[in-house]
């Protein structure tokens, strides 16, 4: 599977580290129960079709990114920086 770097180019998926789903919210430390931490810790959907996830062009630039991911045909369909205060 090639993934393509928005700063590199296409590359093998190799080059890249998986680092979880960017579609998950994290549970407000404030107000959250041990409920629901212990689902967003240890529960984990497995959507067919399009999926977003986070990678790190680990063997490269280093960037993270945001895959947006066809999980059927591992078609990539879209990739994007992940950046600081943007939502994913």
């Amino acid at each position: 599977m090639l993934i393509p770097c928005p700063y590199c180019g296409p590359r093998d998926l190799a080059e890249y580290t998986y680092q979880g789903d960017a579609t998950r919210a994290r549970p407000d430390p404030a107000t959250a129960g041990q409920a629901a931490w212990n689902a967003y810790v240890y529960e984990r959907a497995n959507p067919a079709g399009p999926h977003r996830e986070h990678w790190q062009h680990a063997g490269g630039c280093r960037a993270h990114l945001v895959v947006t991911r066809d999980t059927v045909s591992h078609a990539v369909l879209a990739v994007a920086p992940a950046r600081a205060g943007e939502p994913s």
